[in-house]
């Protein structure tokens, strides 16, 4: 049982994830055939809408924000402090994470890139940053591609031409798609480091220890 407990984080938010998902697509069948409907269209099969821009774009569409938030409090919290937030570093301390990974190059536990040194080790060090900013940038190419195609169905279902992705990409609908979804995910960084000063949950390490002061910085 010791690699279920090790793992549970893991599992629970992986399966609520499919779990919402499913729900998503079953949802969002039933609107879009809806949708369809009124406009004295077919309906569309499951697969079909699964592969259709009005359900690629919407999941690629909240990816996108949660990757582009994830991407910027990683990055943010390595160079900006909030004072008493357990989200942040200690503005007066060196923190942990700011240790030279050179130190261990010479440590048999340490991962392979900190051991090669030079290149490898420096892009280790940034690789959490790196990898998140390469999933907002996809999600975003992959939410704008089946944006535009989602668009395209729509305007030849008006007998209008169909926008080119690039066409699309200036649109003003495109960057509220975007805008609606980015300006939430800052605005709950933001409330979570603020909260996180004044407010405790025992146990999770998000939080600072329940008897902490509201001075005190970091978890």
């Amino acid at each position: 049982m010791r690699p279920l407990r090790d793992t549970s984080l893991t599992i629970v938010l992986t399966a609520a994830t499919l779990a919402t998902l499913a729900g998503m697509v079953m949802t969002g069948l039933s609107v879009h055939n809806e949708e369809l409907l009124q406009h004295h269209r077919p309906a569309v099969t499951l697969m079909a809408y699964m592969a259709s821009g009005h359900f690629l774009s919407a999941v690629f569409e909240n990816w996108e924000s949660e990757f582009l938030q994830m991407s910027a409090y990683v990055v943010l919290t390595a160079f900006l402090f909030q004072r008493g937030s357990a989200e942040s570093k200690d503005p007066d301390a060196e923190a942990e994470q700011d240790e030279d990974p050179a130190a261990h190059a010479d440590d048999p536990d340490a991962p392979l890139p900190v051991r090669l040194g030079g290149l490898p080790r420096t892009l280790y060090s940034y690789s959490l940053g790196i990898a998140l900013i390469v999933l907002f940038l996809l999600s975003f190419a992959l939410h704008l591609h089946n944006s535009a195609a989602a668009e395209a169905v729509e305007a030849l279902s008006h007998g209008q031409p169909a926008p080119t992705v690039w066409q699309h990409a200036g649109s003003a609908k495109f960057w509220f798609e975007s805008f609606q979804n980015w300006q939430s995910e800052f605005l709950s960084t933001a409330v979570l480091v603020v909260l996180s000063i004044f407010l405790r949950f025992r146990h999770s390490p998000e939080s600072k220890p329940v008897a902490a002061p509201h001075s005190k910085t970091g978890g």
